[in-house]
C-alpha cells in the first residue's frame, strides 16, 4: 500500500522550490536537502504522513563553505548518528542546459559550456545539537591537494571522470552513510562501469582545521547498470536507492545489501543484492531522489522534479510505501 506524506516547507519554498535531493529520518526529526540553494531544511514530525514546524539551516552558518555563502552546495546525502550529522555535495561538474526553444545553430554551442562547480565538492561533519538538528562549528574536507579530488585524479577507475558532469556518465555523489564514527560511504550515480556501480568508502580524521582525508577504499556493486541515488543504513543492512546514471525516467528500485551498515567486500555481485521494491516514475518528472526508513514496514521516498499533484502552495507530498522489510533495528 502507498499514501502519501505532506511536507510542510513554508515560506523556504519560494528560496529552494520544491524539488528536494537529499533526505535522512530520525526518530521524529527530519532533515531535508533542496536541490537548489546552500541550507539544510529540519521539520518534525506530526504523523507518518504530516510533518511541518520548518527550520531553515543555512550550511554558511554550520562549516566554512567551499566558494561563497551564496554558491549552490548541491547537497545530495544525509546522515545522522548520535554526536553528528554528515551531509556530502554532489562534487559534480555541469553542463549548460539546452533551454527548450534554442535554435539548433546554438545547441552544440551551449553543450560546449562546463563548469567546475567546485562548492559542490563539499563533505562535512556537523555538531548535532539537543533538538536533532546540526549546529555550529562544523568541519570538513578541504578541496584543494588534500581532498577527495587530489585522491582520485591518477585513480584507475574514476579519475577520468572527475571531470565530466554528472549527467553524461561522470563523477557525481549522490549518497552517503556513515559506518563509524570515521568512516562514511558515499554512493556514486556515476560513473556506471560496464553496469557496476561504484561506492567509496572513506577514512577520516582530524585534520589542520578540518577533516583530513586518511584512506579511500573503491567497492562495486552490480546494480545491473544503475547507479546509486541514495544510501541508508537499515540496521546491519544498507538500503540502496538505484536509478539511472543519465537523464532516463526508469527504472528505479530499492535494493538491500546484507552487512552493508557495517562496510562492504570490494565487490558484491548481482545474486548478493536483493530488491526491496520497483518504484514508480513519471516520465520527465517524479523522480525517486531520497529515501528515509520512517519506521518499521514504512518507507519514504521524496522526489526530483515533482508533479504537479504533489505540490501545494508551500508544501510536497513524497510517497509512504506500507508493508515493506525495512525498519530493521
Amino acid at each position: 500500500m502507498t499514501t502519501r506524506a505532506v511536507l510542510h516547507l513554508a515560506e523556504h519554498t519560494h528560496t529552494y522550490g520544491l524539488s528536494l535531493s537529499g533526505l535522512c529520518v530520525r526518530g521524529d526529526r527530519m532533515l531535508l536537502a533542496p536541490d537548489e540553494g546552500a541550507a539544510l531544511l529540519g521539520l518534525t514530525r506530526h504523523s507518518e504522513e504530516d510533518w511541518g514546524d520548518p527550520v531553515e539551516l543555512a550550511l554558511a552558518d554550520l562549516v566554512d563553505l567551499p566558494g561563497s555563502a551564496d554558491d549552490e552546495v548541491d547537497v545530495e546525502g544525509i546522515d545522522v548518528t548520535d554526536e553528528y550529522v554528515w551531509v556530502t555535495g554532489s562534487h559534480s561538474a555541469k553542463r549548460k542546459k539546452v533551454k527548450a526553444g534554442t535554435p539548433p545553430e546554438k545547441v552544440g554551442k551551449r553543450l560546449r559550456k562546463i563548469s567546475a562547480e567546485e562548492p559542490r565538492r563539499l563533505l562535512a561533519r556537523l555538531p548535532r545539537g539537543a533538538d536533532g538538528f546540526p549546529t555550529a562549528g562544523g568541519v570538513r574536507l578541504p578541496t584543494d591537494g588534500r581532498g577527495l579530488f587530489a585522491a582520485l585524479e591518477d585513480d584507475d577507475h574514476l579519475g577520468p571522470f572527475l571531470g565530466i558532469p554528472g549527467k553524461d556518465n561522470g563523477f557525481d555523489v549522490e549518497g552517503l552513510a556513515a559506518i563509524g564514527a570515521d568512516r562514511v560511504l558515499l554512493g556514486l550515480r556515476g560513473p556506471v562501469l560496464r553496469g557496476w556501480a561504484v561506492v567509496l568508502e572513506l577514512t577520516l580524521g582530524e585534520g589542520d582545521g578540518g577533516l583530513a582525508l586518511l584512506g579511500v577504499r573503491k567497492h562495486f556493486l552490480d546494480l545491473r547498470g544503475l547507479g546509486v541515488r541514495d544510501l541508508v543504513r537499515d540496521g546491519d543492512d544498507l538500503l540502496v536507492l538505484a536509478g539511472p546514471t543519465m537523464v532516463l525516467s526508469r527504472p528505479a528500485r530499492v535494493l538491500r545489501i546484507r552487512g552493508g551498515a557495517h562496510g562492504l567486500p570490494e565487490a558484491v555481485a548481482a545474486e548478493g543484492v536483493e530488491t526491496v521494491c520497483e518504484l514508480e516514475t513519471g516520465d520527465g518528472e517524479d523522480h525517486p531522489e531520497a529515501i528515509g526508513v520512517l519506521g518499521p514496514g514504512s518507507l519514504l521516498v521524496l522526489h526530483d522534479s515533482p508533479a504537479a499533484d504533489r505540490l501545494g502552495e508551500h508544501t510536497v507530498a513524497g510517497d509512504v510505501l506500507h508493508g515493506l522489510d525495512v525498519g530493521r533495528s
